[in-house]
C-alpha cells in the first residue's frame, strides 16, 4: 500500500499540471470503488482548480465548487495524460481539463477512493475530521507524542502507526524509524521515555523527508501512459530484510506480527 511519501510525490507530481487550470469534464467510467463515487463529483466540471493539497494518505483537490478527494487506497495510480489517450482496463475516473489534458485514475484492486467535500475535508468529511498532525509539521513532537502516549500500554510501533496518533507513519517507515531510534517495537508506547521520544520524533521526519526526496527521481512517471507514480527503490535497514543480518551489529534480525503487519527489528540495538 502506498505509505505518506509515495503519496506526497504523487501530489509533487500532479500538481504542477493541475494547479490553475480549468476542468472541461469529469467522466466516470466505474463508480464501483472502496466507496461508490457520487454523483456530487460532476458539480466540480467548469471548476477552477486552486491548489493540490496532501492530507495523511488523502489528495485534496481545492476548486472554486469544492474539494475532490483522492486516495489511491492498495493498487491505484494517477497520471496526467492528454485527454485522449487510449483508455485501459481499470482507467475508472477522468478529470479531464480545458487545455486537452486529462488526470486519470487506475485502480485494479478497487480500494481507492473519490469523493467530493462542498467544505474542506479536514473540518467536514468523516475520513478526515478526527485525523491527527501530520508528521513533517511543528504540531508532531516528542512532547505531544510523549503526552499521548500515557496509560497506552499498546506497542509503540502501532501507537505511532495510528493514524489518530499522527497520520502517515506506516507500516516500512515505524519499522525504520524504530531501529534507528533504538526502541523495541513491542515495547509499551507509555514506557517509552521523553528522551527516546525526543530521539525518535525527529528520525521519523528525517526517515519520511529521506523518502520522499528518493521519490523524486520518478515525478517524469506522471505524464508517461505506462508510468508507475509513486513507487520507488529505497535503502531500507530492517524492512523486508527479516532472518538477515543487522547492518550494524550483525545480529540476525527478527520478524514478528504487530497488529496484522510484518515487523522486523534486532534484538541487540533495538531495547
Amino acid at each position: 500500500m502506498p505509505e505518506l511519501p509515495e503519496v506526497e510525490v504523487s501530489r509533487l507530481g500532479i500538481a504542477p499540471h493541475l494547479e490553475g487550470q480549468q476542468i472541461a469534464q469529469i467522466v466516470v467510467r466505474d463508480r464501483r470503488l472502496r466507496w461508490p463515487i457520487p454523483s456530487e463529483v460532476e458539480l466540480l466540471e467548469g471548476a477552477l482548480i486552486q491548489r493540490v493539497e496532501r492530507r495523511a494518505k488523502y489528495l485534496i483537490l481545492h476548486t472554486d465548487k469544492g474539494f475532490l478527494i483522492l486516495h489511491l487506497g492498495m493498487s491505484g495510480k494517477l497520471r496526467v495524460v492528454p485527454r485522449d489517450s487510449l483508455v485501459v482496463k481499470h482507467d475508472h475516473f477522468d478529470l479531464t481539463l480545458t487545455n486537452g489534458q486529462c488526470l486519470r485514475f487506475n485502480d485494479p484492486r478497487r480500494f481507492g477512493c473519490v469523493l467530493y467535500s462542498a467544505e474542506h475535508p479536514s473540518v467536514a468529511h468523516p475520513l478526515l475530521v478526527e485525523l491527527g498532525p501530520e508528521p513533517l509539521t511543528e504540531a508532531f513532537t516528542a512532547s505531544y507524542l510523549h503526552a499521548k502516549a500515557q496509560g497506552k500500554q499498546q506497542a509503540v510501533k502501532t501507537f505511532i502507526m495510528d493514524n489518530h496518533v499522527v497520520v502517515g507513519v506506516g507500516n516500512i517507515y515505524a519499522n525504520e524509524a524504530l531501529f534507528k531510534a533504538g526502541i523495541h517495537p513491542k515495547r509499551a508506547a507509555s514506557r517509552v521515555s521523553l528522551a527516546r521520544y525526543q530521539r525518535l520524533v525527529p528520525i521519523i521526519k528525517e526517515t519520511l523527508i529521506a523518502a520522499i526526496a528518493q521519490g523524486g527521481t520518478t515525478l517524469q512517471d506522471f505524464t508517461q501512459a505506462d508510468g508507475q507514480p509513486g513507487y520507488f527503490k529505497q535503502h531500507l535497514n530492517v524492512y523486508g530484510r527479516g532472518g538477515k543480518q543487522c547492518m550494524v551489529c550483525k545480529t540476525e534480525l527478527s520478524e514478528i506480527r504487530l497488529g496484522q503487519r510484518s515487523t522486523v527489528y534486532c534484538k541487540q540495538c533495538q531495547r
